[in-house]
C-alpha cells in the first residue's frame, strides 16, 4: 500500500456547492488553519455525525448478515433438526386408530378415524413445491382433470409460493407438512405450534389462505401410530388439525421405476386410498411419468381422482385470510423473496471477488517475478547515469517530533542534492527546530498554512534542479534512497518514480500488519503496475518527478484528499512512464492506534475514489496517453475499490460455514485461501529481504486487521455517494523512526538496509 502524506488536519467538504453529491472534490481553504472551519460545528455534532457514519457501514453489514441468516433459516440450514426416532410401542394407541383409516381427526377431543370411500383417491404430494417437478405433476393433474391434495414444507412454501398460489387456483388442496420437516416427536409443544405457525404463515403469504390439514414427517400407514407419535397427533388435533396419513405407499422415493411405482399405488378391489407420493425431495421424473399413466389407467376403471374433501364430501379445508394476518404472510414471502435475492446476488458477488483475488494473486506473482528478473540483472541500466543534483521538498506541519530525523537522514545522502523544508503554518516549533540544525544545503521556507499541496507547489516554486525528490515530514531515508531514486530518470520517457515506502514502527502488532501490508503493495502490488505500466500512485513518503512533467500537469492539485494518486494519474495522461525504484527505501512511521489508522485509511479510500472520478476521462483517452484509461483505471478501480468492497462476502459465509455448516468444508476453503496469500507474502518479504518472521501475525490480520479496512472502505462509499464531508486528520508521531545510522534509541523499530 502506498503510503500517503500525514500531518493533515485541513477541513473540507465531498463536493463543491452547486456540483454534484457524489464523488465531489474537497474545496480549496488556501490560508486557512488546518483543522478549523468558519461553520465549524461543536464537537457535539461532529461527534454525532462521526457516530452516524460509523453506523451505517455497520447497519449495511448487519443487514447483509441478517438477509444471509434468513436464507439459511427458511432453507433448513439453522435451527434444522433432521433426527428421526425408531418406531416404538404402540400400547397407548386407540385400537380404532390403528385399525382405522388414514384421516385421523382428534379436534376437541375426538378420536375418529375415517377412511375413503371405494372408487375414490386421493393423491397426496409430499415435501415440495418444487420448481422443477411440482409444475410437471400440476400439468398432468390438469390434463387429466384430476385433483390432488399437496401437503407443503414452510421453507418450500416461502421459496415458491407462486407454485401453492397454482395449486390453490386449480383447485387442489394444501396441506401443513412442517416448516422445516422434522421428525416432531422429538420436539416440544412450543417447537410444534412453532412449525406450524411458520408455515401457516407462509402458505397465508403465498395463497391467502389457511389450511386444517396436517401429514407429520416420516409419517406411514395409521397402523405404524406408537407411543411417540400419537402424542403428537393428539396435540396437532387440539391445534385444529386434522391429520392425514396414508393407507397407500407409492414408494417412488426409492426410484424403483414407472411399473412398480404403478404398481404399488394401485389399491386392490376397487377401494379407495390416500396415496402417498412426493413432488420435491430429489430427482422425480419417475413419479411424473408414472403419474401420467396412472391417473387415465384407474380412471378408465371407474375411479375419480379428487382432493380429500370431496371424497369424504366434506367442508373445504381451506379458510380464506383478511386484514392484518395476509398482509403479515405477504410480507414474510417478500422477505424471503428479497433474501433469497440478496444472497444470490451475494454469491454472484462471492464468485466474482473470488475469482478476482485468485486472478489478481497470479498476475502479482507472475509480474512480479518478471519484474525482479529484469531490474536486478547485471547490464540493466535505465539509461545513462544520472548525477545532477536534486532538490528534496519536505512538506512539514506541526513534525517538532520527526523533522530532526528526516532532515538529519536527507543530509547523510550520498546523491548531491538541495533540502527545502516548506513550514506549512506548524504552531509547534518545526521550521526552527530544522534552522537551529544549521545544516548546509537546508533551507526553510515559511508559508502561512495552506495545506500540503500548497506546499509542495511553494517548494517546487523554490527548487533549483530538474528533477524534484517529495518526501514526508515524518520519513527518513536511507544513504541510497536519493541516488536509487532518480536513476530512472536516465530514461527521458520517465515522468516520475515511485520508491520503496517501509513501516519503521513494526514492532506492535498493528504495526507488524501493516508492514505485511506495505511489503506486499510495493513487492506485488507496484511491480505489476509498473510491468503494465499503470503505476496508480507515488507515494508521498517516497517520490521522485520530473520538473517538466509537474509543470505540464499544473503542478499538485487540491481537488483530491489524495494528491498523491491524483498527480500520478494526471502525469500518466500526459503520455510520460511511471515505474518503481524497489531499492529506493523510505522508512514511516505508521499509525499506531485503531483510531489513527481508521482516519488515516478513511481519507486514503476516500481520495482514491475522488481521483478516479477525477480521471475517469483516461477512458476514452487515445494514443499512447491512453493506456492508463484502457488498462491501469479499471485495475485499480477493480482491485483498490470494488474488490474490496465485495471482500467481506468470504468472511461473512466463512462465519456462516463454521457456524452452521459445513464447517470443515468451509474451514478448509478459508485456510485454502490463506494459503494462497502466505505464498504471496512470503514471495513479497523474500523480495525484499525482510525476514519471515513478521508473517506469524498474517492469519491473525486476515481475521481482525482486514475487517477493519472493509468497513473502512464501506463509510467512504457511504461518504461518497452521499456527498459528506470529509477532513483532513493529524496523526499524532513519536519519532520512533531515527535517520539511518543514527542513535540506536532513536531508530527504534527499523529494519536495517
Amino acid at each position: 500500500m502506498a503510503s500517503r502524506t500525514r500531518g493533515r488536519t485541513r477541513s473540507g467538504t465531498a463536493a463543491r456547492p452547486g456540483a454534484p453529491a457524489r464523488f465531489g472534490t474537497a474545496p480549496r481553504t488556501r490560508g486557512r488553519r488546518r483543522g478549523s472551519s468558519p461553520a465549524a460545528p461543536a464537537d457535539g455534532a461532529r461527534r454525532r455525525r462521526l457516530s452516524l457514519r460509523l453506523t451505517l457501514p455497520v447497519l449495511v453489514l448487519a443487514a447483509v448478515m441478517a438477509m444471509l441468516m434468513l436464507r439459511g433459516y427458511v432453507h433448513s440450514e439453522i435451527l434444522a433438526d433432521h433426527r428421526i426416532r425408531p418406531e416404538a410401542a404402540s400400547g397407548r394407541v386407540p385400537e380404532k386408530i390403528l385399525d382405522g383409516g388414514p384421516v385421523i381427526d382428534t379436534r376437541g377431543g375426538r378420536t375418529t378415524s375415517l377412511r375413503i370411500p371405494d372408487h375414490h383417491l386421493v393423491l397426496t404430494f409430499d415435501d415440495g413445491p418444487d420448481p422443477t417437478w411440482t409444475p410437471k405433476v400440476l400439468d398432468i393433474l390438469k390434463k387429466h382433470h384430476a385433483h390432488a391434495v399437496f401437503f407443503v414444507t414452510g421453507t418450500m412454501t416461502s421459496r415458491h409460493p407462486q407454485l401453492v398460489r397454482r395449486m390453490v387456483a386449480e383447485g387442489h388442496e394444501v396441506g401443513v407438512h412442517t416448516f422445516s420437516h422434522p421428525d416432531l416427536s422429538y420436539q416440544s409443544t412450543k417447537r410444534i405450534d412453532w412449525e406450524l405457525s411458520q408455515t401457516q404463515l407462509a402458505i397465508t403469504g403465498a395463497a391467502g389462505i389457511r389450511t386444517s390439514l396436517f401429514r407429520p414427517p416420516y409419517s406411514s400407514f395409521a397402523d405404524a401410530m406408537d407411543d411417540r407419535s400419537w402424542p403428537v397427533t393428539r396435540y396437532i388435533g387440539s391445534r385444529g388439525y386434522i391429520t392425514v396419513v396414508n393407507d397407500t405407499d407409492s414408494e417412488d422415493w426409492r426410484k424403483p421405476g414407472v411399473d412398480a411405482i404403478v404398481r404399488d399405488a394401485t389399491p386392490a378391489a376397487g377401494k379407495g386410498a390416500v396415496v402417498l407420493m412426493h413432488d420435491s425431495g430429489g430427482d422425480r421424473h419417475q413419479t411424473v411419468e408414472a403419474l401420467d399413466r396412472f391417473i387415465p389407467s384407474l380412471q378408465q376403471r371407474g375411479y375419480t381422482f379428487g382432493n380429500l374433501t370431496e371424497a369424504l364430501n366434506a367442508p373445504s379445508a381451506h379458510t380464506p385470510v383478511t386484514g392484518p394476518d395476509l398482509w403479515q404472510g405477504r410480507a414474510w414471502i417478500f422477505l424471503v423473496q428479497a433474501a433469497d435475492g440478496v444472497t444470490g446476488v451475494l454469491v454472484a458477488g462471492l464468485a466474482v471477488v473470488g475469482a478476482a483475488v485468485l486472478a489478481r494473486f497470479a498476475l502479482m506473482l507472475c509480474l512480479s517475478f518478471a519484474h525482479a528478473r529484469r531490474v536486478r540483472r547485471r547490464n540493466f541500466r535505465w539509461g545513462p547515469p544520472v548525477t545532477e543534483p536534486v532538490s528534496v521538498l519536505v512538506p512539514a506541519y506541526n513534525e517538532a517530533k520527526c523533522i530532526e530525523n528526516t532532515v538529519r537522514s536527507l543530509t547523510a545522502s550520498e546523491h548531491p542534492l538541495e533540502i527545502l523544508v516548506v513550514d506549512d503554518g506548524s504552531a509547534d516549533g518545526t521550521a526552527g527546530i530544522v534552522e537551529d540544525l544549521g545544516l548546509p544545503d537546508v533551507r526553510v521556507i515559511r508559508q502561512v498554512n495552506a495545506g500540503k499541496p500548497a506546499a509542495l507547489n511553494r517548494g517546487l516554486a523554490e527548487a533549483r534542479h530538474d528533477i524534484v525528490v517529495m518526501m514526508d515530514g515524518d520519513t527518513v531515508f536511507e544513504p541510497a534512497t536519493v541516488r536509487e531514486l532518480v536513476q530512472p530518470f536516465g530514461d527521458p520517457r520517465v515522468g516520475a518514480v515511485a520508491g520503496n515506502a517501509k513501516v519503521g514502527n513494526r514492532d506492535s502488532l498493528i504495526g507488524a500488519w501493516q508492514h505485511i501490508e506495505y511489503v506486499m503493495g510495493f513487492n506485488l502490488d507496484r511491480r505489476m503496475y509498473d510491468v503494465l505500466r499503470c503505476m496508480p500512485t507515488i507515494p508521498g513518503a517516497v517520490g521522485a518527478f520530473r520538473r517538466t512533467a509537474l509543470e505540464r500537469v499544473g503542478g499538485m492539485s487540491e481537488d483530491t484528499l489524495a494528491e498523491d494518486t491524483d498527480i500520478t494519474m494526471a502525469i500518466h495522461r500526459d503520455g510520460w512512464r511511471v515505474v518503481y525504484a524497489e531499492r529506493a527505501r523510505a522508512w514511516t512511521e505508521a499509525p499506531e492506534s485503531v483510531s489513527q489508522l481508521w482516519s488515516q485509511r478513511y481519507r486514503w479510500s476516500y481520495g482514491t475514489m475522488q481521483a478516479i472520478w477525477k480521471h475517469r476521462g483516461a477512458l476514452l483517452d487515445r494514443g499512447p496517453s491512453g493506456r492508463f484509461g484502457r488498462v491501469g483505471l479499471p485495475l485499480v478501480s477493480l482491485f483498490m475499490v470494488v474488490a474490496p468492497l465485495l471482500a467481506p462476502l468470504i468472511d461473512a459465509f466463512l462465519l456462516y460455514g463454521i457456524v452452521f455448516g459445513p464447517t470443515r468444508k468451509t474451514i478448509g476453503a478459508w485456510l485454502g485461501v490463506l494459503a494462497v496469500q502466505a505464498v504471496c507474502a512470503a514471495y513479497a518479504f523474500r523480495l525484499d529481504r525482510e525476514r519471515m518472521t513478521h508473517l506469524v501475525s498474517l492469519p491473525l490480520q486476515q481475521i481482525l486487521y482486514r475487517q477493519l479496512m472493509y468497513v473502512v472502505l464501506l463509510q467512504s462509499w457511504i461518504t461518497a455517494l452521499t456527498g459528506g464531508r470529509l477532513r483532513w486528520q493529524k496523526l499524532r508521531r513519536t519519532g520512533v523512526v531515527g535517520a539511518p545510522g543514527g542513535d540506536p534509541d532513536r531508530t527504534k523499530g527499523r529494519q536495517p538496509a
